[in-house]
């Protein structure tokens, strides 16, 4: 016969079987579970590249970036309010417009109220607050026998002290902008995009499904509308953990005998610390600060050493209790993440990033469980449908 079927040769007993040609000698040597690892790796790799990318180029466009970010806040909390009235039968330009100005003037008149009892009582409190330094510059020379000079010398090392290890708290405090044009445009960012997540907040979303591509446009949609969800819970819940904040200092300044006529007054303090709450750690810093300062300067140092304590543990049952526990439990994130997301927020990006750690991270969490749970296989909007047609 021309032609027989040749049977592979059997290598002889002893020797190495023949590795075929145009093979990969160090691949086929390798053990599967370092071929798993090598894959992950390189996966990991271009994952981690990507998210370092998007960093970069979110940093280069902070000015933009964080007052959007601040805007979708903003909105998780007044859409809700805004789609209740519509319900009710409201015109919806009424409805947007009633929530936008109801949200800017409540804002706006605790901050005036807080502003006028300042002034009232400026005077008053300069007077308090020269008597009280120079008691307190006669105690430490009697007592330890420091005089103004040294006095005055070891508050400006504390100070620069202070400022040296808070300088990147405060860069990121400031990185919206270090001056007031800064600010301004970026106040005017997030009023202008609050509004029109009011206005059309859906139809901006449904553009941005459109983007994606066709097949994966329902596993888009229903991980948007998931973790929208899961923001709204989160604003909710952050006005309760202020609340609480706000409540606990102003009762432990009411008990120790701050006054309602005049300045200080309890109320304006319980204000500051709820607005003051929405601020990571600056914001309780400052609040604290300046209720301890208050009870010094109008009660004397034993009242202030209590108002101290008191806000120490008002400001840890809110950061070792209430945020990891009724946060967590709220956005469906481990009170552990929740601790870890504010640190590294933080710690990457400062003020901004512990304000948005939280929400973020929740977010991606649930929308990510979404899309891997194969929920958006199964339903799918009618609004989705036409979209995936076109």
């Amino acid at each position: 016969m021309l032609f027989r079927s040749r049977r592979p040769v059997e290598p002889a007993p002893g020797t190495a079987p023949a590795i075929p040609s145009g093979g990969d000698a160090g691949t086929d040597s390798l053990p599967n579970g370092m071929k798993i690892a090598g894959a992950w790796s390189w996966r990991v790799l271009a994952v981690v590249g990507v998210l370092v990318v998007f960093g970069l180029v979110v940093i280069q466009l902070k000015e933009i970036v964080i007052p959007f970010m601040v805007a979708i806040l903003v909105s998780a909390l007044l859409v809700p309010i805004a789609q209740l009235l519509v319900r009710h039968r409201w015109p919806k330009a009424l409805a947007v417009a009633v929530t936008m100005l109801g949200a800017l003037a409540v804002v706006a008149g605790l901050i005036s109220l807080i502003v006028w009892q300042i002034r009232e009582g400026s005077s008053d409190i300069q007077n308090r607050s020269i008597s009280a330094y120079e008691d307190f510059q006669k105690w430490l020379d009697v007592t330890f026998n420091i005089n103004t000079d040294e006095f005055n010398n070891y508050l400006g090392q504390a100070w620069s002290a202070i400022q040296e290890d808070s300088a990147s708290l405060w860069s990121g405090a400031l990185s919206v902008g270090s001056t007031a044009g800064h600010f301004l445009a970026g106040f005017l960012l997030v009023i202008f995009a609050t509004l029109f997540i009011l206005i059309d907040g859906r139809g901006i979303w449904n553009w941005f499904v459109r983007i994606a591509p066709k097949k994966a446009r329902a596993a888009v949609d229903g991980s948007g509308h998931a973790g929208w969800l899961t923001l709204t819970t989160f604003v909710k819940v952050q006005i309760f953990v202020a609340f609480v904040d706000a409540v606990g200092i102003g009762l432990g300044a009411f008990i120790l005998g701050l006054p309602f006529g005049g300045f200080p007054l309890v109320i304006p303090i319980t204000i500051a610390v709820f607005l003051g709450s929405f601020i990571p750690v600056v914001g309780a810093v400052v609040t604290g600060t300046v209720a301890v300062f208050v009870a010094l300067v109008y009660l004397g140092p034993v009242q202030a050493l209590i108002m101290l304590g008191i806000v120490l543990l008002v400001q840890q049952l809110e950061g070792h209790v209430l945020q990891p526990l009724v946060m967590g439990t709220a956005v469906k994130v481990h009170p552990l993440a929740v601790v870890f997301a504010v640190a590294a927020g933080s710690y990457v990006a400062g003020i901004p990033g512990a304000l948005f750690a939280v929400p973020l991270v929740a977010t991606l969490n649930v929308m990510v469980t979404y899309i891997a749970s194969g929920k958006w296989r199964e339903t799918t909007r009618p609004q989705l449908k036409e979209a995936l047609k076109q």
